[in-house]
């Protein structure tokens, strides 16, 4: 199971660090990051590989949401399935 995770917010230090502490923390993996700096803005698509969490997936969106709340971020988890079903054309 995978899923889709967006992280915006004003640019600073230790981002992508604190995100990917996060997942390692949760039991989740990295397969693919994507990650732009546009201005003084931050933006940044992670692919997760969440077949190994120790929570469930709900706390797991709510300890990424806390990750982002905690840093200024707007940090939003969707599982894989949903994100493709909102972006079908």
């Amino acid at each position: 199971m995978k899923a889709v995770i967006t992280v915006v917010g004003l640019d600073s230090k230790g981002i992508i660090a604190k995100v990917s502490a996060g997942c390692a923390s949760a039991g989740a993996n990295i397969i693919d990051i994507s990650q732009s700096v546009l201005g003084e803005y931050f933006a940044m698509i992670m692919i997760v590989d969440t077949s190994g969490i120790n929570m469930s997936f709900t706390d797991f969106v709510d300890s990424m949401k806390k990750i982002g709340d905690d840093s200024g971020l707007d940090i939003r988890t969707m599982h894989e399935s949903i994100f493709n079903s909102m972006h079908k054309i």
